[in-house]
């Protein structure tokens, strides 16, 4: 924030220190407010919560001490207070510092310490205040928000955050969105440096954060690498977001996650609501990703009520992945798209379960292609088909499709399908 918008309230009886102090941080590009007394200090500070407020101990009306100690007692002092006096005592300085007063100053007040104890102040406020988070990119939902303040909270509290959450519920948005843009962001692309060396990687978020993709995939040596760094976090001042689609209680029942590790790490989870419970949040959505295709004009004029009913009615396994390559495939089929075109793309369709032919009206559309654009679609239907089966689970979309998985990570980013990538997944 810069000083232009941090607004300073000087509460002294002497109008020529008023005068003086508004001058001198006026010139430092700070607003001031005044008050000659503790009844206006009172008043401004009922309308108004200051950046900063100097206080003067001995006023006519009410003592400093005692308005300090009136705020705090009635949750007001949540903003620095920097006391001045030109006859205070050790005993009052202590016991305006023991009510949360950040320092004392005596009069008469030289320029460098004045603005130097304020930049101290307001420096010290920044940290305590906790930090706002956004993921209006998953939607605006009440369990969206309910996500947002529970992330709020954890970051308040400096605990390593894990983010769970079915695939495709927008593990990545909420990573990003806790990131500070004044620290280090460290990124792991799997666990392999984890097992290797991990002090380095305490080295390296020094200050910042470090940010692990699918735990749930980590090998035990990367787990254990990764147990090591969440005991000192605190000594090196790093902070931790690590994010799974898989279920790690099953996996710790199961051997094939540390259990003392996910102890760790369950006081700071946070699960991403799925499309499911949230299904207000579709229609905007829709339209989000449609406008983020490249098209202007707005979809959800267009499509029939009976269509939009059926997408925002839809389970969607894939989640927010599955909903953003339906919305790309609506451009092939744009126009007088109903419902069953929005069953089939989804994969709800008794075709798609029962893996019978494709609709003869969609079949039609295929003949007015060019052949390659014609079995483009065809890809794009059949793949998000079975991603909308297999849960976005890309090995056994793989296997179904008898693919190596670098070769469909390959053919889905071709065809501009979007899709979740884990940890340990090779590189399309």
């Amino acid at each position: 924030m810069s000083p232009q918008q941090r607004e300073i309230l000087v509460v002294d009886d002497e109008v020529g220190i008023r005068e003086l102090l508004s001058e001198i941080l006026q010139d430092e590009g700070y607003r001031v407010a005044v008050a000659e007394n503790a009844h206006e200090a009172r008043a401004y500070r009922s309308r108004m919560q200051p950046a900063l407020v100097l206080l003067d101990i001995w006023m006519p009306d009410t003592d400093g001490v005692t308005l300090l100690r009136e705020w705090g007692s009635s949750g007001q002092l949540t903003m620095p207070v920097v006391m001045m006096s030109g006859h205070g005592t050790i005993e009052t300085a202590v016991e305006a510092t023991r009510i949360g007063a950040f320092d004392f100053l005596e009069k008469p007040i030289g320029l460098a310490k004045l603005l130097g104890t304020i930049t101290r102040a307001l420096k010290s406020a920044a940290t305590r205040e906790p930090r706002r988070i956004s993921l209006a990119a998953l939607g605006t939902s009440a369990p969206v928000r309910e996500a947002e303040h529970a992330l709020e909270l954890l970051l308040a509290a400096r605990r390593p955050i894990l983010v769970l959450g079915e695939p495709g519920t927008g593990h990545e948005v909420a990573a990003q969105s806790l990131r500070n843009s004044d620290g280090a962001w460290v990124a792991l692309a799997d666990g392999s440096r984890l097992a290797a060396n991990p002090a380095s990687l305490l080295e390296e978020a020094h200050e910042g954060t470090l940010y692990c993709a699918e735990i749930g995939q980590y090998s035990k040596s990367e787990q254990k690498g990764l147990a090591f760094l969440v005991g000192k976090l605190e000594r090196s001042n790093v902070a931790l977001v690590a994010t799974s689609s898989e279920p790690l209680g099953a996996l710790a029942a199961d051997g094939k996650f540390d259990a003392v590790l996910l102890s760790a790490l369950s006081a700071g989870a946070v699960m991403l609501p799925p499309l499911r419970v949230r299904r207000e949040d579709i229609p905007p959505l829709i339209e989000r990703y449609w406008r983020a295709s490249g098209t202007g004009e707005p979809l959800l004029g267009t499509l029939q009520p009976t269509t939009l009913a059926t997408l925002a009615g839809a389970h969607w396994p894939g989640n927010l992945d599955q909903l953003a390559s339906v919305v790309s495939n609506l451009r092939l089929l744009r126009g007088d798209i109903g419902p069953d075109h929005a069953k089939r793309l989804i994969g709800e369709s008794s075709a798609a379960a029962g893996g019978g032919p494709v609709a003869p009206e969609l079949t039609a559309r295929f003949f007015d292609l060019p052949l390659r654009e014609a079995r483009e679609a065809f890809e794009r239907i059949y793949f998000e088909q079975l991603l909308g089966r297999e849960q976005s689970n890309m090995s056994r979309v793989a296997e179904r499709a008898g693919l190596e998985r670098t070769h469909l990570y390959r053919k889905l980013k071709q065809l501009n399908i979007r899709f979740s990538r884990r940890g340990d997944d090779p590189a399309p």
